[in-house]
């Protein structure tokens, strides 16, 4: 679970400007956070089907929100990858 305080951590981190907290870049690196904290939850516990079910909602999310920001800014895209580390 994403707590409140881990969440604002993070937006303050990845955002473009002060208040924001929809961007895609923000959206993705939330998504992300949450999926590595899935993952592990998954690995402890793995017959947990309904947790598995919303893990690849999420990926499938992510992945929408990283061809969208790719198309639209792509230096961007770069630089989130970059930072999070997401392997592409």
């Amino acid at each position: 679970m994403l707590t409140k305080n881990q969440k604002q951590k993070l937006i303050k981190e990845i955002a473009r400007h002060e208040e924001d907290t929809g961007s895609a870049e923000v959206q993705i690196a939330i998504l992300t956070k949450r999926i590595k904290l899935l993952s592990e939850h998954l690995k402890k516990n793995p017959k947990d089907f309904a947790s598995r079910r919303g893990l690849l909602m999420m990926v499938g999310k992510r992945r929408r929100f990283l061809k969208y920001l790719q198309s639209s800014n792509p230096k961007n895209y770069e630089r989130l990858i970059k930072k999070i580390g997401i392997e592409i």
